[in-house]
């Protein structure tokens, strides 16, 4: 029996500022959005989507979507020099897998994770 879940295909922050959030995860992520409109904006960054909702409230950050980056402590000094906080340091979970978590300038929790064994399909 097929599943009836494809994998992760979006992950929606809250934007109350979605010009400077719009701003902010062009720089960090190093493309400009795909989609452009004032009540939502849309990234395509490695085959998923991050999506900016000026309507949404930011989380207590209980729950953590991570992206994959090839270089834990490079992508964490990129987000750093970009005015994110610390939300959990970087520690290595097992395997040679390291996570780590900031918060964005607007209290969204951002996960990031170095996984040597994962391969999207």
């Amino acid at each position: 029996m097929a599943s009836a879940f494809l994998g992760l295909r979006t992950i929606i922050y809250a934007a109350p500022d979605l010009i400077y959030a719009k701003t902010w995860y062009s720089k960090i992520l190093g493309v400009n959005p795909y989609f452009d409109e004032p009540f939502y904006v849309g990234f395509s960054v490695g085959g998923y989507e991050l999506g900016l909702d000026p309507a949404a409230k930011p989380s207590d950050g209980s729950t953590i979507t991570y992206w994959g980056v090839p270089n834990i402590e490079k992508a964490w000094e990129h987000l750093m020099s970009h005015g994110a906080s610390v939300h959990s340091g970087i520690e290595e979970v097992g395997g040679d897998i390291k996570v780590a978590s900031v918060k964005d300038p607007f209290g969204n929790v951002l996960g990031i994770i170095e996984n040597p064994h994962f391969r999207a399909e």
